[in-house]
Order: structure tokens, then C-alpha cells, then sequence
């Protein structure tokens, strides 16, 4: 019994335990339930407020591209032409102010920078940025593709702020306010995204018929439309880019033939204009304020052109040039292939200017020679200097025994001349070159007294060679200076007792009265140099700029007033309007899509420049069509 009993109270209390453990099982659960359902309705608030939030910002932004891209109403406007000059500005800015886009840079010549083969990183990437542009907004344009040009809008404002605000600043090192260049080239890029934004808005036209400077028939668009066409591979560009990025049936070659035909209708329309403006009656003479006025521009520009050389030679020695004498005159003398006998250099300080005084002298000096004058007469006294030249040797003779021996051996044995050969070298200031020439003098022995050696009238011109004055010499070289040779030596200048020796040369037969034996004068007649600024055109000389500017532009001239006769059933045409319609025309069925019908207006026209007859019918006037 009693363990009867205690087998139950111990059931009883197992049951009791396990409806315990229940009870907290199912409390456990019922928490975590609540739990996952605050946290499923703490996602779901979440959820809902991220949605709420993204179609708060999406929605707008939807709404706004849509009304964009889809505007119910609409008018297509051209602005491209206001966007395309707006570009040309920023390049035009960046080329002349590239200096404000490099590391370190100062205001400069884009000229001298680039010739020193020395392009800032920063403008390299500005000018193809801008380039680019240009490109891609063309064929933006030639697409009508809204979408494509209001993503490279966003593109380009966030990319240009980026590069300008931050980007440039640290490859320049100076903030934006300080960089005006920049400053400028930002305020047209501003100007360029309002017109932007304004195309985008209107959308593109729906066609685009020719060059938007042909719209009109006046002065003004002629002018510029010449000045578009003489730009280098401006017209080839824009039609290569027209034709790639058009629909069309015609092949390049083509297009280029239908562009010129339009662009040579569009010049005679004009001319046919002005001549309704301004009609001529007949039988009546051109006026002289006609014929003055062109004819006379024409033959002074002719005249310019055919004595440009040289006036512009004479202007730049006479007016423009600037002087620049020597500041080293070296002279050397050297006796066949050994060490030079003598050598000696004089500075600025024994390079002394003439004088008036000095002028006169001269002058009166060659007074009966007419050649001297004449030459002389070329210079102002501004122009010569004379170079004091020691006639001690700035260097010992620096010549070992055994080649002293030979030079012995040569002089005084030998059958064949040796060359004593005197040498000067004029340096300049930088930039003008050096000058040096040579005088040759043939001896069969080692003489004191050296005949026609030393020329004391030396011409330094602008070129690379400067050569004794021929015309103050009677008898060319024979009027040359005769000199004296002395080998100097001196043993109680080294302790050794080695002898130093150097040689001196004097003028012969000087006066020992005058004090001045021991110096070598050379007068120095200098030309004039040009400025940097006419530096490129002055360095082809006379014969150059002949060669190279008159016979070019002779040539270029030639072009107008040859071969006339050839062009006249293409270029005498009394009335274009049926030939302009025609190909107006072909633009027209081609932005429409009509492109069977494009190939054959484009072989209409060929026919009718292909058929004389049929071109006399076609652009016959009307007032002759009515009298007939």
C-alpha cells in the first residue's frame, strides 16, 4: 500500500512538472510570437516609409523627365547654331588662355610654348574635352535624339562643375576666383547650358535643311559663309559628320558633290541679289567710286605684295630694327693643323661704340671712294663699334717638343705651303647667333711680318657668317692690314726654368708715337635685328620671303583671274532659284525618309550639270522667259 501510494504521488508530481514545462513552453512561444510580430510590423513600417520616400523622389523626378521628354505641347526651335558659336568662344579662351590651366604658369605666347614643345597637362584636357563636345553636340543634333542630349547635359554639368570647382584647382594650384580665364571660359559654358536646356525644352526641329548661314541671300551671310569655308577642314568635317550621321542612299562622294553645287548656288544667289538691289542700267559706264574703289584696293594690295619683301626688309633695318652689337669678339691665329698661335677675347668693356665723331671721320676717310660710301652710308653711327684686341696672346702656346719640331722641320724643309689661318668669332646677345669668318694666309716659312693678313673692317650681319667689308679694300685682300708675329718668352715667370711662351702680334709699321701698337682695332659694322615679334618672317631674308609669301600668293591670286572661261556655264547663271529648290529639295525628302526619292532628285541634278542645254532652260530669267 504504501509504495502504492508513493508510485503515485510520484506520477502525480511528474504530471505536475510536465504541465509546468507546457505552461512555459507556451508562454516562451506566445512571446516570441509577439516578438517576430513587432519586428514584421517594424519591417513593414520600414518598407512603407522607404517606398513612400523613393516615389516621393521618383515620382517628381518621372513627372519632371516625362514632361521633358514628352511635352504635349511643343515648339521645335534651332538653336544649335548660338550653341556651336558659344563653343567656338570656350576654344578660342582655352587656346589663348592655356597658360591659366597649367601647374605654375604665367601669361605667355602660345606660339613660343608650343614651339618649345611644352603643353600644360591641364589644357591638353580642357582642348580635347571641349572638342569632344563639339562633336557629340553635333551628332545629338543631326540624330534629334532629346534623351541622348539630356543625358549629356547632366553629364556634362555635373562633370564640368567637378572639373572646374575642384579638379582644376588642385593641378593648378589657385582657387577658381582667382583663376579669371577660367572665370570666363565657365560664363559662356553657362551661357552654352541655358541654350541647352532651352533645345531640350523645345525639342529638335524636324528638319535641317543646309547650313544655317544660307537662310538668308545678303552681304553679311555671304561674307561669313566665305569665312566658314576657308577654315582648314572645317567643311570637309562638318559634311563627313553630316553623312555618317544622316540617313541617306548617297555615297560620301556624292553628298560632297550635292554640298558644293548648294554652297556655289548659294554664292550666285547673293550675287543676283545685289544686283537687284543695285541694278546697272545699260550702256552705262561704272561709276568711279566703283572702280576706284575696288580697282584702286586691288592694285595697291598687288603693289604691297609684289614689293613686300622689300619694304618690310627696309622697315626692320631702318624703322623696327633693333641694335645688337657684339659682346665677345674672340680672334685666333693658327698655323696649319698645330695649337693656335694666339688667341685672345675682348668683352663689352673694350667694345666701344662710335661716335658721331668717330662717323665723320670714317665718312671723311672714304669721301672719294663712292663704293665705300655707298656701303657706309647703309649704317648709322648707332651701328658700328670697334673691338680693342690685345695683341698679347691670352694663352701661352700650348705645343709639345715633338710637334715643335715638326712645325720647325715644315717651315724650313718642306715644299708645300703652310696655312696661317686668322679666325674671329662675334657672340651676341641670346638668341642672334654667333658670327665667325676666316682669313687665309699662305707662307713658306715662319716670317715676322705676315703681308694682307689682318682685315680691320669686318660686316656682322644677321645671318651666321661675318666677312670683311669688300668695299672699303682696294684690291680685296691686298688692302688688308699687314702684321707682325713676335714668339715672346719668359723664364723668371716659372721657378723650374721652363720657358713660357706666347706670341704677340702688332699692326706693322705702327707709330710708336700713336701708343696704340699693342692693339688690334676692328671696326664692327653691325645690321640690325628684327624684333621676336617679326623674328619668323625676317629669318627668311629677301630671296626667302619672295619664294615663300609672293610667289604663294601669287599663285593663290592666279586662282581668281585664270581659267575663268572654264567656270562660266556653271557660275553665269542669270536665275538659281529652280537649282536652289532642287536641292532644297533632296534635304527635304531625306529628312522626311523619302530616300528613293532623294537618289532620284540627286540624279536630276547631276543631269542638269551634266546638260548644257538643260541648264540654259533652268536658270533662264524670268523677264527673258516673258519676253520670249
Amino acid at each position: 500500500m504504501r509504495f502504492r501510494k508513493k508510485k503515485q504521488l510520484s506520477k502525480e508530481a511528474l504530471d505536475i512538472k510536465a504541465e509546468k514545462k507546457e505552461q512555459k513552453k507556451k508562454e516562451k512561444g506566445k512571446r516570441r510570437e509577439a516578438a517576430s510580430k513587432k519586428l514584421i510590423a517594424v519591417g513593414e513600417k520600414i518598407k512603407h516609409l522607404t517606398i513612400t520616400a523613393v516615389r516621393n523622389v521618383y515620382k517628381p523626378c518621372h513627372e519632371f523627365f516625362s514632361d521633358i521628354l514628352h511635352a504635349p505641347y511643343r515648339a521645335a526651335t534651332d538653336v544649335y547654331a548660338l550653341m556651336f558659336l558659344t563653343d567656338v568662344v570656350d576654344f578660342i579662351i582655352i587656346v589663348f588662355g592655356f597658360w591659366a590651366f597649367g601647374k605654375h604658369s604665367a601669361a605667355a605666347d602660345i606660339a613660343s610654348t608650343l614651339s618649345e614643345d611644352q603643353v600644360p597637362e591641364a589644357f591638353l584636357v580642357m582642348l580635347l574635352i571641349q572638342f569632344s563636345t563639339m562633336i557629340i553636340d553635333r551628332a545629338l543634333y543631326l540624330r534629334k535624339t532629346v534623351l541622348g542630349k539630356l543625358i549629356f547635359q547632366i553629364i556634362l554639368v555635373f562633370g564640368i562643375h567637378l572639373w572646374m570647382f575642384f579638379i582644376l584647382p588642385a593641378v593648378t594650384e589657385r582657387m577658381f576666383s582667382q583663376n579669371s580665364v577660367a572665370q570666363l571660359w565657365y560664363f559662356f559654358k553657362c551661357i552654352y547650358f541655358a541654350l541647352s536646356a532651352y533645345q531640350i525644352r523645345c525639342g529638335y526641329p524636324t528638319r535641317i535643311l543646309g547650313n544655317f548661314l544660307t537662310k538668308k541671300f545678303n552681304h553679311l551671310n555671304l561674307f561669313l559663309f566665305q569665312g566658314f569655308r576657308l577654315v582648314p577642314f572645317l567643311v570637309e568635317l562638318r559634311a563627313v559628320m553630316d553623312w555618317v550621321w544622316t540617313d541617306t542612299t548617297l555615297s560620301l562622294s556624292n553628298w560632297m558633290c550635292v554640298e558644293d553645287i548648294y554652297a556655289n548656288i548659294f554664292i550666285i544667289k547673293c550675287s543676283r541679289e545685289t544686283e537687284k538691289k543695285y541694278p546697272q542700267p545699260k550702256g552705262q559706264k561704272k561709276k568711279k567710286i566703283v572702280k576706284y574703289g575696288m580697282g584702286g584696293l586691288i592694285i595697291f594690295f598687288l603693289i604691297c605684295i609684289i614689293w613686300f619683301p622689300l619694304l618690310f626688309i627696309s622697315l626692320v633695318r631702318s624703322v623696327v630694327g633693333v641694335v645688337n652689337h657684339p659682346v665677345d669678339v674672340t680672334v685666333t691665329v693658327k698655323l696649319g693643323g698645330y695649337e693656335p698661335l694666339f688667341t685672345m677675347s675682348v668683352q663689352q668693356q673694350s667694345i666701344q661704340s662710335f661716335t658721331e665723331e668717330d662717323y665723320n671721320k670714317l665718312t671723311t676717310n672714304f669721301y672719294d671712294n663712292a663704293r665705300a660710301m655707298q656701303f657706309i652710308t647703309l649704317y648709322s653711327y648707332e651701328d658700328i663699334v670697334t673691338a680693342k684686341i690685345e695683341g698679347s696672346s691670352g694663352s701661352v702656346w700650348r705645343i709639345s717638343p715633338p710637334s715643335r719640331q715638326e712645325v720647325v722641320k715644315e717651315l724650313l724643309g718642306s715644299p708645300v705651303d703652310m696655312t696661317l689661318r686668322l679666325a674671329w668669332t662675334f657672340q651676341r646677345s641670346a638668341g642672334c647667333g654667333v658670327c665667325m669668318c676666316a682669313s687665309v694666309c699662305v707662307c713658306t716659312c715662319l716670317c715676322v711680318r705676315v703681308p694682307h693678313m689682318f682685315p680691320n673692317y669686318i660686316r656682322a650681319p644677321n645671318g651666321a657668317e661675318a666677312k670683311p667689308v669688300d668695299q672699303l679694300y682696294k684690291g680685296d685682300e691686298e688692302g688688308y692690314q699687314d702684321i707682325t708675329l713676335s714668339l715672346m718668352r719668359d723664364r723668371s715667370l716659372n721657378s723650374t726654368r721652363v720657358a713660357q711662351e706666347w706670341w704677340d702680334i702688332s699692326i706693322a709699321d705702327c707709330p710708336p708715337s700713336t701708343g696704340a701698337c699693342g692693339v688690334l682695332p676692328m671696326v664692327i659694322f653691325n645690321d640690325k635685328v628684327s624684333p621676336p615679334s617679326l623674328g619668323f618672317l625676317a629669318g627668311y631674308g629677301i630671296m626667302g620671303l619672295y619664294v615663300s609669301v609672293v610667289l604663294v600668293i601669287g599663285k593663290f591670286v592666279r586662282g581668281f583671274f585664270s581659267e575663268i572661261s572654264h567656270s562660266i556655264m556653271f557660275e553665269e547663271l542669270p536665275c538659281v532659284n529652280r537649282s536652289l529648290k532642287l536641292c532644297t529639295d533632296i534635304f527635304l525628302v531625306r529628312e522626311t525618309g523619302e530616300l528613293e526619292l532623294e537618289e532620284e532628285l540627286y540624279s536630276k541634278l547631276i543631269f542638269l550639270y551634266r546638260s548644257p542645254e538643260t541648264m540654259i532652260k533652268w536658270t533662264r530669267d524670268k523677264l527673258s522667259n516673258d519676253n520670249r
